[in-house]
């Protein structure tokens, strides 16, 4: 996808950075794309799959004033490269979260998360808890769990996978419907839709199905078991909790796990929104989101 493509979005007046990632082991060194906007103390926003950093583009523009907005899209994602040779693994989206920081010597900044957002930026504060200053969590994970919507299940079989991600581009699809409560705006739908427009180009979105470790044989099984490992360091962390009841995937019962692991969180649950929350609710969560970062950033 083009920057020329970029600036047809709709809501998306943003121009993306790049920094390079190395391939390693011989591979070609890759381009991780990430959106930098406004002055101030730093939000880094993760987004998940099949979504992109278009999922923030509004939190973005009323956030940018106050704060910098730090917007990665991952490996395969967005308008980062999409090679068809990166293993695609929890680690490696944590290892890519960890150099650009580094290249942006980044020292402190809150995580908002969602989705798989929540596995990559959570297994990045469990290296670096002393420079996180507090977290927002969105319908997310950060902890194994044996629950998988057969939805998802099935895209992870064999032959069927990958016909229907990247042949079909059916996770995609099925999302800008089943991932809202209210229809979402054929713009929008397109804006979600754009960077995944082939069958090259949708690698990473097979690929996030198939990392889900759902026992301990799988090889991001251990990855994720030391995120859980970590979370403890977090407890007194300041947390806010905002939460899309209508999630057929991230359910009320992931909600009530990141409650029962942080009881001091703030916690607001929107039984009308749905997985991309922001899209159903953003007038009513933003404000929430200003006022906790205003009340635990003043010091920063």
């Amino acid at each position: 996808m083009s920057l020329a493509n970029n600036m047809q979005l709709a809501e998306y007046p943003f121009q993306p950075h790049f920094i390079e990632i190395d391939g390693g082991s011989g591979k070609h060194s890759h381009r991780l794309a990430y959106l930098d906007e406004g002055e101030g103390p730093v939000l880094m926003m993760l987004h998940g799959n099949p979504s992109w950093s278009y999922l923030y583009r509004n939190l973005v523009q009323q956030l940018r004033g106050s704060y910098r907005c730090i917007v990665p899209d991952h490996l395969g994602c967005g308008f980062s490269d999409k090679p068809q040779d990166a293993d695609y693994t929890l680690a490696m989206h944590i290892s890519n979260l960890e150099i650009l920081l580094e290249r942006l010597q980044i020292e402190r900044l809150s995580l908002i998360v969602h989705d798989w957002g929540g596995a990559i930026g959570m297994g990045w504060a469990a290296r670096h808890p002393k420079q996180v200053a507090a977290i927002i969590a969105c319908n997310t994970a950060a902890f194994p769990s044996t629950r998988m919507p057969w939805r998802i299940g099935i895209c992870r079989w064999p032959v069927f996978g990958p016909l229907a991600l990247r042949g079909a581009n059916a996770f995609g699809r099925a999302a800008v419907f089943m991932a809202v409560h209210n229809t979402m705006r054929p713009e929008v739908a397109q804006g979600f839709l754009a960077p995944y427009d082939s069958w090259h180009n949708r690698i990473a979105l097979l690929r996030f199905v198939q990392d889900i470790p759902m026992d301990a044989a799988h090889p991001s099984w251990t990855t994720l078991a030391a995120i859980e490992a970590g979370l403890a360091q977090f407890v007194d962390t300041p947390m806010l909790l905002v939460w899309g009841g209508a999630d057929f995937c991230f359910d009320r019962h992931f909600y009530e796990e990141w409650r029962r692991r942080f009881p001091q969180a703030e916690a607001h649950f929107f039984a009308q929104a749905g997985h991309y929350l922001f899209e159903d609710a953003l007038e009513e969560i933003a404000p929430l989101i200003r006022r906790f970062l205003a009340q635990n950033l003043e010091q920063l």
